[in-house]
């Protein structure tokens, strides 16, 4: 079973710049989009919704910001649009669906870039989806969660390390809410489980030459539960064309849907 995360920065732009014409070649299975950028009713074109998938958008309210999409070979048997509350669900920043005693999801979880205002939002976002995972975790079920998490995890997934301590995304703060994702809610971060090497990065600044000079982070993922550990057989990151700020991450998993 072959998985592919990818925020497309806007799925309209990242179509003219190729990312569907790529996709048809990629064997996925399920593919998950994290900022669409554009509600559904936008999408007319029969290119959204590519051949041989079940396609599901969650939008969000305001028109041209964040929004998360799932293509599925095949069909789910449901489809989870938010997780319940506001800063999820208004903002579309959360699909699932389930086959079986699998949930694959496509996740967005905010940036505190910006402004200091929105660093505290992320903060609080991110106490809150904590409950959420936990509570995954409780169930009975497999996950693969994929998607934007706006935050490295260790010295080994960002370049400019020491000089990135205050910024978000790499707050030590922010650092040790992955610290308990994995350590004690028990999520597993697929990509490491294959590949140890430094320099993985799959987000890049569009200042500075950052992409030329692979001056990137890693924040992009496939977060799974400890019984998917196991399955997953390779990870890559895609790179060879640009469709987005992000690379697309691919991981195949001994699974059959």
């Amino acid at each position: 079973m072959r998985v592919i995360t990818a925020n497309v920065n806007g799925i309209r732009a990242a179509a003219k710049k190729g990312f569907f014409d790529w996709l048809k070649r990629q064997r996925a299975d399920v593919v998950c989009l994290q900022e669409t950028k554009a509600q559904e009713h936008q999408l007319e074109d029969s290119l959204f919704y590519p051949e041989g998938y079940h396609c599901y958008y969650f939008d969000a309210e305001k028109k041209g910001y964040s929004g998360v999409a799932i293509y599925s070979r095949k069909e789910p048997d449901q489809i989870i649009t938010g997780l319940g509350w506001d800063h999820v669900d208004n903002e579309g920043r959360y699909i699932q669906i389930d086959i079986g005693k699998l949930s694959i999801a496509s996740f967005y979880l905010p940036s505190g870039s910006s402004s200091e205002e929105r660093q505290v939002n992320k903060l609080k976002f991110m106490d809150e989806v904590l409950k959420d995972f936990k509570v995954m975790r409780r169930k009975h079920r497999d996950y693969i969660i994929c998607g934007d998490f706006n935050i490295v995890h260790k010295e080994i997934d960002i370049k400019n390390w020491k000089s990135n301590q205050k910024n978000s995304g790499c707050t030590p703060e922010e650092r040790a809410w992955l610290d308990r994702l994995y350590d004690q809610v028990g999520f597993v971060d697929a990509f490491r489980v294959t590949n140890k090497k430094p320099e993985q990065y799959t987000w890049w600044s569009n200042r500075g030459n950052a992409r030329a000079n692979n001056v990137g982070w890693r924040i992009d993922y496939q977060i799974v539960t400890p019984g998917l550990k196991d399955k997953i057989k390779k990870a890559a990151i895609y790179k060879e064309k640009w469709f987005s700020d992000h690379a697309p991450l691919t991981i195949d998993y001994e699974l059959e849907l």
